[in-house]
């Protein structure tokens, strides 16, 4: 088996998630099988099993508070549409978790501590965002929320008296507001951050207090240019701003008794952890390896938590107590090779480049430049198997940050509007430049790929960028923008309004500037596109629609279709799909 095969093969875990009330009692991801699932754990007994068992794999899930119940979401092959289940933590038969709501789209779902009620969110094309409390699992539910506009459940208080709900009711998706409600559907408190009238900065619920009676809300919010957390007393209305000295973008969470949160700081690709203490005022680093943190939480005994990896090392579980907390049996993922960072000049600033060669290579060489998802997400100094694959190949990988990616500021980050898609090409127009300048990369042999936005930036890119790539690698796009629009998932509609300022009727000229089917006669690379049959978020309808168009003009091209959504959770086709990508590339960069 080739190592590169060996790093999707390898077992994995996430971080593990535990009951509030049964510490001992937690629940994590793993692809053991072969197929991402829902896991129980027992650390009391060290006892494990699989929780769910499902052809396409399952990944969301909750535990309750008191460690008695599995809720997790079941949808069909991948369409991210269905309804909660739950199953007992011991075992047993699964059972509807909510009784009286229809299949939909999840927006978030919180449990009480008391064992019985729940608050789920819930989104659909015909009634938009609905948020319902249910009492018991066989209580009628109760409607406390509604609205066109996309919206989630934030958290529940430990008391289960209040209810933090993000929403976008002023139509900005890109920039939430805060609303707190009690279970009745009363409001008590409001929040937005408005710069000249119109909401401009993001706010996010990152969860209230962990303490009987307290109000205290804790709130992501980028007053001074960058996420950064706050704490919000609902019963007050005092706002307290956390000074942190640190320059990127800042998450927390609490510690269990309140007394102090876990921060988690992201700055250009790579993260560290901290403890600030409320009485104090102090910020404690909590000691890891460079690279990246993608998930920490802290325990009841003051411990932390955290899965760790970077570009070479592969990722793992670790805990500040020393040692590693999961350790899967089976095959261990072979290292990879370290990133270098690479900064050039752009049009809308400094763009951040990770590049990774093969060990003592000399350029120029093969070259795939790999580009993210999102568009509000970014690449970072973290374990990625499929770049990895790309090295043990002989070919260079350049990942960009470009203009909307998150973790260099809100300006670069909302600098993503009305040019969408164009703006993000220039900023990798700009570090494929550098790319064959600096003597990396062949001009001849440069491979646009994606997953996602990265797809739809391919193949937006082939058409609008046409003699600067040598192929097209597309996964799950968006191709046709103002289809995709109509058939997509609500939550992403939104989204899409707020990026272009409105729908395919309202600006037609902005849709048809940003959609890759409007350049497809322009195309000239090959082109090789896979698509999820059951996408809700780059739908195949719209990428059907593209094809054709490749077809009629008998261009160069390569359709793979697979039964799942917006990609697959069962290795073999992950697997699958990364080497009819690198066969592609063999065969057309020959």
């Amino acid at each position: 088996m080739p190592e590169w095969e060996k790093r999707f093969r390898a077992p994995r875990v996430s971080l593990p998630d535990w009951a509030e009330d049964a510490p001992d009692r937690s629940l994590f991801v793993s692809n053991a099988t072969g197929t991402y699932e829902l896991y129980a754990w027992d650390r009391a007994t060290g006892e494990q099993r699989q929780v769910t068992d499902r052809p396409n794999g399952t990944t969301d899930g909750l535990l309750s508070p008191d460690g008695e119940w599995i809720w997790w979401f079941s949808d069909t092959d991948g369409d991210e549409f269905g309804v909660w289940m739950r199953q007992p933590f011991a075992g047993g038969a699964d059972e509807p978790a909510v009784a009286g709501l229809e299949a939909s789209y999840p927006a978030g779902l919180v449990l009480a501590r008391d064992g019985l009620m729940s608050v789920v969110g819930r989104s659909t094309d015909e009634d938009g965002t609905t948020i319902h409390v249910v009492r018991a699992p066989d209580a009628d539910p109760v409607e406390i929320y509604r609205h066109r506009e996309s919206a989630g459940v934030g958290d529940l208080s430990h008391d289960g008296s209040l209810i933090a709900v993000e929403h976008t009711e002023h139509g900005d998706a890109m920039h939430s507001t805060l609303r707190v409600i009690r279970p009745d559907g009363s409001t008590v408190a409001e929040l937005d951050d408005t710069e000249g009238g119109t909401v401009e900065l993001g706010l996010e619920v990152l969860g209230f207090a962990p303490v009987d009676g307290d109000t205290r809300l804790l709130v992501g919010h980028q007053r001074r240019g960058r996420w950064e957390p706050m704490v919000w007393d609902i019963a007050s209305g005092e706002e307290t701003e956390l000074a942190l000295d640190l320059p990127g973008d800042v998450s927390a969470e609490w510690y269990p008794d309140g007394s102090a949160l876990l921060i988690a700081h992201s700055f250009e690709a790579r993260s560290e952890l901290f403890r600030y203490v409320f009485a104090s005022s102090e910020l404690i680093e909590v000691e890891t390896p460079t690279g990246s943190v993608s998930g920490a939480t802290a325990r009841p005994d003051g411990s932390v938590e955290y899965l760790w990896s970077s570009a070479a090392e592969p990722p793992v579980v670790r805990s500040t107590t020393g040692g590693v907390v999961l350790d899967p049996p089976g095959m261990k993922a072979p290292a990879s090779v370290p990133v270098e960072d690479v900064w050039v000049e752009g049009p809308g600033g400094r763009v951040h480049a990770l590049v990774q060669k093969p060990a003592d290579a000399t350029g120029p060489l093969p070259t795939i430049f790999e580009i993210h998802g999102g568009p509000t997400w970014h690449d970072s100094d973290a374990f990625a198997a499929g770049p990895a694959a790309w090295v043990d190949h002989g070919y260079a990988v350049v990942r960009v940050n470009y203009r909307g990616s998150t973790g260099y500021g809100r300006e670069w980050t909302d600098a993503l509007k009305h040019r969408v898609g164009l703006i993000e090409l220039e900023d990798i127009a700009a570090v494929r430049e550098w790319a064959v300048t600096s003597g990396l990369a062949d001009p001849a042999r440069i491979i646009l790929a994606g997953g996602s936005w990265g797809g739809y930036l391919t193949l937006l890119g082939v058409g609008t960028q046409p003699d600067a790539w040598a192929l097209g690698l597309a996964a799950v796009p968006v191709a046709d923008y103002v289809t995709a629009y109509h058939d997509e998932m609500e939550a992403l509609k939104s989204m899409d309004r707020t990026l272009l300022g409105g729908t395919p009727e309202e600006v037609p000229e902005r849709f048809e500037a940003s959609s890759p089917l409007t350049y497809v006669d322009a195309v000239r690379a090959p082109v090789y596109i896979s698509a999820g049959v059951n996408d809700p978020r780059c739908p195949i309808r719209q990428i059907d629609n593209y094809v054709d168009r490749l077809k009629a003009r008998g261009a160069t091209h390569e359709v793979y279709r697979y039964d799942a959504g917006h990609g697959s959770l069962v290795v073999d086709e992950r697997i699958k799909q990364v080497r009819l990508e690198l066969d592609f590339a063999e065969r057309h960069l020959r």
